[in-house]
């Protein structure tokens, strides 16, 4: 982490943040909601390290006291609240970590940060107790949420806060920011950042996986064969992703990338704007067996597969599911 410069996109959040400190009018309270991965946590530690920069500058000089400490992630009047249950920030948390500490003065800065990460697991008493400190805050406190549900909040919570929305960032942005960065290859950052929909973490994961071959290729053959194999292979196929640190669902993404591919070929016949262009002849071969409904109707499919499996549906089932559209269109 070294100052909003370096993280990439967001330019209006990283743009509404500095003009903040600049003209002197910095909210008690912000919401940083979006997917994991997606820049919250880079975007929060580098307002706070601005906000207590010494020279008082809006990027943070990295070279003061204070910008060394928040670098290192020890600056005394910056504070991450730390939660003991995996799943839940509760009421304790916030009355031990932020309201016995809260009256306390900044040590040596101007201003008193409190950041707390995976906000949504915050219950209601939590929320409840927090609210009381958002309401009346001393005037050296700043509350930043970091969340990747903000639904979860009381709307009372949400009236009081800033809410900064991450948005997607271009694909293109991130193709260019992992060949630059990472030294990846041109087809690598091309999957990379459209498997990523526009969370730079997420591309960042994939391209510094010594696996993404494997996991590519574990997918393609999956497809390749999906309309000649059984329910109980693909449940097993797809079990092995868990071996690869990735995600269930990022497995289906890099499926819905082939199928969309699969699609464009279908309507443009134009090998160039593939994602996975060193299969084109599979992705060929795919295309004019399928039908434009048939290849939506899986991409629908993909879609729901994801919403079923966050709903804690039965994995077995939601893979019956998939597999009887698959085969049928």
């Amino acid at each position: 982490m070294a100052g909003f410069s370096s993280i990439i996109g967001h330019e209006q959040i990283k743009e509404h943040l500095q003009n903040a400190i600049s003209m002197n009018k910095v909210s008690h309270a912000y919401i940083f909601n979006g997917p994991d991965k997606s820049g919250k946590m880079s975007l929060a530690k580098s307002f706070a390290m601005a906000l207590q920069c010494e020279q008082q500058s809006t990027e943070g000089c990295m070279k003061c006291h204070s910008c060394k400490q928040a670098l290192s992630g020890n600056q005394p009047d910056i504070i991450y609240l730390t939660h003991e249950k995996p799943n839940t920030i509760s009421v304790d948390d916030i009355r031990k970590q932020i309201k016995s500490d809260i009256q306390i003065k900044p040590y040596a800065s101007p201003y008193k940060i409190y950041i707390i990460d995976e906000a949504e697991k915050m219950n209601q008493q939590a929320q409840n107790a927090l609210l009381k400190t958002i309401e009346e805050p001393p005037a050296y406190v700043v509350i930043l949420l970091l969340t990747n549900n903000a639904d979860t909040f009381l709307p009372t919570i949400l009236s009081r806060c800033i809410i900064l929305n991450l948005k997607m960032v271009p694909s293109d942005i991130i193709r260019n920011y992992l060949m630059e960065e990472y030294q990846v290859p041109d087809y690598k950052a091309d999957v990379c950042a459209a498997f990523s929909q526009g969370n730079v973490g997420k591309a960042i994961q994939l391209a510094s996986s010594e696996d993404f071959n494997e996991i590519k290729n574990s997918a393609l053959q999956l497809l390749k064969r999906i309309k000649d194999i059984e329910l109980y292979e693909m449940i097993e196929a797809i079990k092995q992703i868990s071996k690869y640190k990735l995600e269930i669902n990022d497995y289906f993404d890099l499926m819905l990338i082939w199928y969309r591919d699969v699609l464009l070929y279908k309507a443009t016949s134009d090998a160039n704007s593939l994602i996975f262009r060193d299969e084109v002849h599979n992705i060929k071969k795919q295309a004019s067996k399928s039908s434009y409904e048939g290849l939506e109707s899986i991409i629908k499919a993909l879609d729901k597969v994801k919403i079923r499996l966050n709903a804690n549906v039965n994995f077995e089932l939601a893979m019956e599911l998939l597999l009887q559209t698959i085969k049928e269109n």
